[in-house]
């Protein structure tokens, strides 16, 4: 079943030309509707779906709202890619489909995948995009030294469904394919077993006053407030410190949470300059054509820019 835009590599690799590639069957979709999808999922009756995290968590609230069509579901598994899923988000489809979820890795400049998780009886991790599924992966620093399991820095690739380079951009071609590998402008780190994390772009990650901060990290704890169901944590211009930490937040239904409420909560698992100096609570958090939240440029589309 696809639900995701075919001018976008998730969905015209991962989702439609694997499939055909390997010899299934593709249900495509005209678009991705919440509202339709268990309708979708009854008439396609498919072994799997992929898709970005937020249209996961549009999907969720709904699946009490259509138990027959739940019911005769008969996933094999869920994917998810293109932006991180959070931990939380991960159990929930789990519990809902009764299925395994697999996180994976991917971007246009390699033809998709890049890492995934496992399906069992293979490894899968909450908050991993998995070990390599593809190209090498490594974790380069600054000086372009391979870094060692537990260590942060870049996250570059190599292997031949690896983009040659950019046309007509020698400047970014430089940049990018520096030290002999593709560079994603991801912060990662690898665990022993080769798994890798991924802790946000490094044009998002916030820079307060010298302290940088991931976005990701400061998303993770808030999605365990109960009222919680979406999050994104952005940077906000300040006037001393450069950049503070604001977040945007979407509460579940039928719950609700002050400002200070959220505040209140993340202090008590953050240390302090990572706590929200500002949380917006809204209805729905601006998303990008393909679905995924846009941390770059969220404080002024907010009116705190």
């Amino acid at each position: 079943l696809n639900i995701m835009p075919l001018f976008h590599i998730h969905g015209l690799i991962a989702a439609v030309l694997s499939s055909l590639a390997a010899g299934g069957s593709v249900f495509c979709t005209p678009g991705f509707n919440a509202l339709r999808f268990f309708q979708w999922l009854s008439e396609a009756k498919p072994s799997w779906y992929t898709a970005v995290p937020t249209m996961h968590q549009a999907i969720l609230p709904r699946a009490a709202r259509n138990p027959e069509q739940l019911a005769g579901a008969k996933l094999r598994f869920i994917r998810s890619s293109s932006a991180s899923l959070p931990a939380q988000v991960m159990a929930e489809l789990e519990k809902t489909f009764g299925c395994p979820v697999i996180e994976a890795y991917g971007m246009t400049e390699a033809a998709h995948q890049m890492a995934s998780n496992r399906l069992p009886p293979g490894q899968r991790k909450p908050g991993s995009v998995g070990a390599s599924a593809g190209p090498e992966v490594a974790v380069m620093a600054p000086d372009g030294r391979l870094l060692k399991a537990g260590e942060i820095g870049e996250i570059v690739i190599r292997g031949p469904n690896v983009t040659a380079g950019y046309e007509k951009n020698p400047d970014a071609n430089a940049s990018a394919f520096a030290h002999g590998w593709f560079h994603t402008g991801d912060q990662g780190v690898l665990d022993e077993d080769n798994y890798l994390r991924v802790t946000g772009r490094l044009k998002e990650i916030i820079n307060r006053g010298g302290e940088k901060i991931s976005p990701l990290e400061v998303d993770d704890v808030l999605m365990d407030h109960p009222a919680v169901a979406q999050v994104v944590t952005f940077a906000m211009p300040h006037d001393k410190l450069g950049e503070e930490v604001a977040s945007a937040v979407v509460l579940r239904e039928g719950q609700s949470a002050s400002e200070a409420d959220i505040r209140g909560f993340a202090s008590t698992r953050l240390a302090d300059f990572k706590v929200p100096r500002k949380v917006v609570i809204l209805d729905e958090i601006p998303k990008g054509a393909t679905g995924k939240l846009q941390r770059i440029g969220l404080a002024a589309k907010l009116g705190l820019g």
